[in-house]
């Protein structure tokens, strides 16, 4: 059994998220399903459409959906989809996060969670004129 992913995204984030860490993996471990949420789009539908990827996904090692923004119709969709003790969500998605989910494929629900929130985080880097950081 493997871990399912849904990337709930604002229009086509997911889809290039997915297809830049794909190419420079060579392969997609873990069955990932997308879920591009648009200007004029009814939550109601997408909440919907989120819970039917969620139950195709779901072989019993549970589900992790990541979301773009905090607070965002895309956040808001991915969080109606709590209602099982199977699904985590992690909003704040990057390219180092979702590389790095992509490396651990084996992981359990929650220690994927730790290293999508680790990478996430240690990919976000700043750099300032003739500092070395």
């Amino acid at each position: 059994m493997s871990i399912g992913v849904v990337l709930v995204t604002h229009d086509d984030v997911g889809s290039v998220l997915l297809n830049t860490a794909t190419a420079m993996l060579g392969m997609c471990p873990l069955n990932v399903e997308l879920l591009s949420v648009r200007r004029g789009d009814d939550p109601q539908q997408l909440i919907g459409k989120a819970q039917q990827i969620v139950e195709e996904l779901d072989q019993g090692a549970g589900v992790l959906v990541l979301t773009d923004m905090y607070g965002s119709t895309p956040s808001n969709v991915a969080s109606a989809l709590l209602a099982t003790d199977s699904v985590r969500i992690i909003a704040g998605l990057n390219l180092p996060m979702l590389i790095r989910i992509l490396n651990y494929p084996r992981l359990t629900l929650d220690e994927l969670v730790y290293k999508a929130v680790q990478g996430g985080r240690e990919g976000v880097m700043t750099w300032t004129f003739g500092a070395n950081t």
